[in-house]
């Protein structure tokens, strides 16, 4: 089951792995990114900030959605974290059960819009997140759990 699924350029780290996956009570971390699983630097660095207790499973875009699509993760309270708007749109188009998506930092690009603390969009970003928006898709801004959320209009 997925408990959250959150934008964060800087992927698990402290904040996301300690105060999110407390905050959301989740057994297992997905971190789903086409680099990352090809890039052994990155998942060391990754796997050092996991959580004791917590699972955590890194693939690529495919896999996670061809992972969660086939029920092996039913049975996890399953936390994604992906670095990009494009693959949280990507994610939520082809994963009904994804109802929401928080957004924790983007960084900033030639061309982005700062539009919240540590939130850096694109136009085509904004784009995408308002079509998930209006298809009923909550998207929030929140950095930690005890920010005040903030819906992305």
């Amino acid at each position: 089951m997925i408990v959250f699924l959150r934008v964060d350029h800087r992927l698990l780290h402290g904040q996301v792995a300690f105060s999110w996956t407390q905050y959301v009570g989740a057994d297992c971390i997905l971190i789903a990114n086409d680099s990352v699983p090809n890039d052994d630097l990155r998942k060391t660095t990754i796997k050092m900030a996991k959580p004791p207790a917590v699972k955590l499973v890194i693939k690529n875009i495919a896999d996670s959605i061809e992972a969660i699509k086939s029920g092996v993760t039913d049975k996890y309270k399953l936390f994604i974290v992906v670095e990009s708007v494009a693959d949280a749109y990507r994610l939520a188009h082809e994963l009904p059960d994804i109802k929401s998506i928080n957004l924790g930092g983007t960084k900033v690009r030639e061309g982005s819009q700062n539009i919240a603390k540590a939130i850096n969009l694109l136009a085509d970003e904004m784009a995408q997140l308002r079509e998930l928006a209006a298809g009923g898709v909550e998207v929030e801004i929140r950095l930690v759990p005890n920010d005040r959320k903030q819906l992305f209009a």
